[in-house]
């Protein structure tokens, strides 16, 4: 594509959002363009304002309608951007592009098979199933009965069957009772609503889709099971929100086994095989229950033996199982439709049980404890070799977001997504590889085994990132590119960076000292205060404390978890008097541009937990490589973390305010310049007297405006 043609199609995409020219959108679309057509894996850092969404969607749509069959995926990390993409943005993109290109681009969004309602599912009834599944509270069931009705129902008028889609929303318990996994699911051909499955409709719009938008976790599925393609043939990935892509990608390659789950598939196993193996894997899912409750939480880098034993009567007991429902697949059940669910279930249960009990060194394995339930989970150390070798070998692909850099590099990023750093383009040695030939061939050629990568390092060497095949990946060099297109807001005028020194390490609970702080932030602040927490229980006290010391104020503390997400950002947005404090979902998920969010608090570092077993396997085997373990993966998560949190505070070209961090090693601490190169360039101050002085001008200015309208 021509330089001119690009112009154009972005000259006409931003009109049609109704934006302005800027020069970071235009960089970075250039740079996506030419790495679409050279194979290059391709990060791009683009602040907020920059417009990055136009800045892939143009250069994308014309690189799918350059060539007939064409189709790129377009996968994100939150629902919020998804739709974002396919409601707004996508529609007047492809209307404004149409008249320069042979036709208008076609897109389509698909999700996993189980985020549609079940036809056949649904119209069979979803009180036999709580009933089996142990559920016996005759009034719990009456109100399931109500909430299913209600979603059959809303199926019989939805064109998606999508449950994001379902307003108000029902339970994930109440979900499982209408939906099916690709497991279970009887197939478009043997199900007699098959014509009409909302999944299959899906999936064959995006089969006729140029664009298809979907998910980060379901583009690992389709990435790391050569077996199973639940994505359409495609030619490039752009992945948005890339810095969620390891998390999300780890999340789909783990497991995880309760006594409840193992308890569950046996039952429903109950009409479909023999007594035999009935009470065989009865007798298993209990014994597996009892041992679980006798083993300690946290790390197990050996099984003990008891439970291993117990492993391996479920394992065994379940694949008894999975023979005979194979077997009873041929004799007349009387409902395919819960054979499949039990089969499903049963073939799920062996494989976990059989992947724990390999205790691969590439996996991690842990007990996890909580008030609600007892887990045994199993996650990969790394997924970089897998990315490596079945993503970016494969594909073209462009990955981008507003924080992509840490420690003031795209190195520690690319280390966890399997990009060397001496692979990087500007640092390659010796001939450079013709990639897409290199692709072209790979993709007419078998997979390769995969290996472990440290999701954390940036070695070069994939012995030290735990590759099974090393000459492999060192016979294939993948050189590299990235970009940083900045942001268009001035940062230094628009925001301060308010570090309280003065304040004590934070302990394990939040203290008076911190509760004054912040009390005083938001007085100053006259409410309009987003409070970011590193814990829930941080969180709730916070609030407890804030609604009784400010209740002479009258300002709204609202607090995640009292509400639904959207419902409590739309109260916060809305009311500038308003505080709204929570945790994680906070620290990336929150947009409010204007005057009701002028103050963003931090109340500490969010490294992980220090009984994280996942953060300290990967911290040990990246020290073992030589490498700094708590640099490269405590250190890293906390930047990505605090550049993200920051990052809610400037949303617009006339936002103004103050990030507030309450914790002094962000200071004083060795590693306090590498936390604080990933966070926008804020004038700094120490001086609480600064912060709260600025707090409330901009707290004075914001009701003058308030008074004007």
């Amino acid at each position: 594509m021509g330089k001119a043609d690009l112009d154009g199609l972005l000259d006409a995409a931003v009109g049609a959002v109704g934006g302005a020219p800027r020069p970071g959108q235009q960089q970075m679309a250039k740079a996506v363009a030419e790495s679409l057509s050279h194979g290059d894996p391709l990060l791009v850092e683009a602040g907020t304002g920059t417009g990055k969404s136009l800045a892939y969607l143009v250069p994308a749509i014309a690189h799918a309608l350059a060539r007939k069959e064409r189709r790129v995926i377009v996968a994100t990390a939150t629902l919020a951007l998804q739709r974002q993409l396919v409601a707004h943005d996508l529609p007047l993109i492809s209307e404004a592009l149409a008249p320069q290109l042979d036709r208008a681009p076609e897109f389509a969004l698909l999700k996993g098979r189980n985020n549609y309602v079940c036809l056949n599912k649904i119209n069979s009834g979803g009180e036999e199933e709580a009933e089996q599944d142990g559920l016996f509270n005759p009034k719990e069931l009456s109100d399931m009965g109500r909430q299913v009705l209600r979603v059959r129902e809303w199926a019989e008028e939805s064109e998606t069957g999508d449950r994001d889609d379902l307003a108000p929303g029902v339970s994930d318990r109440i979900w499982s009772t209408v939906s099916v996994s690709s497991r279970e699911c009887l197939g478009a051909g043997k199900c007699p609503f098959g014509q009409d499955c909302f999944a299959e409709l899906a999936r064959e719009r995006a089969r006729s889709a140029d664009l298809v938008v979907t998910n980060h976790a379901l583009l690992a599925i389709d990435t790391f099971d050569g077996d199973v393609k639940v994505l359409p043939e495609h030619d490039a990935v752009i992945i948005d929100e890339a810095h969620e892509l390891v998390s999300r990608a780890t999340g789909a390659d783990s497991g995880e086994l309760t006594a409840g789950l193992a308890d569950r598939a046996a039952r429903r196993c109950h009409r479909h095989i023999d007594e035999l193996a009935a009470q065989k894997l009865d007798l298993a899912a209990a014994e597996f229950g009892a041992e679980l409750d006798e083993v300690e939480p946290g790390r197990l880098n050996d099984l003990p033996e008891p439970l291993a034993a117990a492993l391996s009567m479920l394992r065994d007991a379940a694949r008894d199982a999975v023979s005979a429902l194979g077997k009873s697949r041929n004799r007349e059940t009387g409902d395919e439709g819960a054979r499949r669910q039990a089969q499903a279930g049963v073939e799920q249960l062996f494989e976990i049980t059989d992947r724990i009990l390999q205790h691969s060194e590439y996996d991690v394995v842990w007990l996890d404890r909580s008030e609600r339930m007892t887990a045994l989970r199993i996650a990969p150390l790394s997924v970089a070799q897998q990315l490596r070798r079945r993503l970016f070998a494969r594909t073209p692909a462009i990955l981008t977001s507003a924080t992509l850099k840490i420690g003031g590099s795209f190195d520690s990023v690319a280390g966890t997504l399997g990009l060397y750093p001496s692979e990087r383009a500007d640092r390659f040695e010796g001939e450079r590889p013709d990639r897409t030939a290199m692709i072209e061939a790979q993709s007419a050629g078998g997979n390769g085994d995969d290996g472990g990568g440290i999701d954390g390092g940036a070695s070069d060497d994939p012995s030290d990132a735990g590759a099974a095949e090393a000459d492999e990946t060192k016979d294939h060099p993948i050189p590299w590119q990235a970009l940083d297109v900045g942001s268009p807001f001035d940062y230094p005028k628009q925001g301060i960076l308010y570090t309280a020194k003065h304040l004590a390490a934070p302990g394990r609970e939040l203290g008076e000292e911190q509760f004054a702080e912040i009390a005083e932030l938001i007085a100053a602040a006259g409410g309009r205060t987003l409070g970011l927490f590193s814990s829930m229980r941080a969180a709730d006290a916070a609030a407890t404390e804030m609604r009784h010391r400010l209740d002479y104020l009258g300002y709204p503390i609202l607090l995640q978890g009292e509400d639904s997400l959207p419902q409590l950002i739309q109260r916060f947005s809305q009311d500038p008097r308003a505080c709204l404090f929570g945790t994680l979902s906070l620290w990336q998920g929150v947009n409010v541009p204007g005057p009701s969010c002028q103050l963003v608090i931090i109340d500490r570092i969010p490294f992980p937990r220090p009984d994280d077993p996942l953060a300290n396997a990967r911290q040990e085997a990246v020290a073992k490589s030589g490498g700094n373990g708590f640099m490269a993966v405590a250190a890293s998560h906390a930047a990505l973390l605090l550049a993200q949190g920051a990052g809610r505070l400037i949303r617009a070209q006339n936002d103004r305010g103050v990030v507030a961090i309450l914790d002094s090693r962000i200071a004083t601490a060795r590693y306090a310049t590498f936390l604080r190169a990933g966070l926008p360039a804020f004038w700094p101050t120490s001086d609480p007297q600064t912060a709260y002085a600025a707090l409330r001008r901009l707290d004075e200015a914001a009701k003058e405006l308030e008074k004007e309208k």
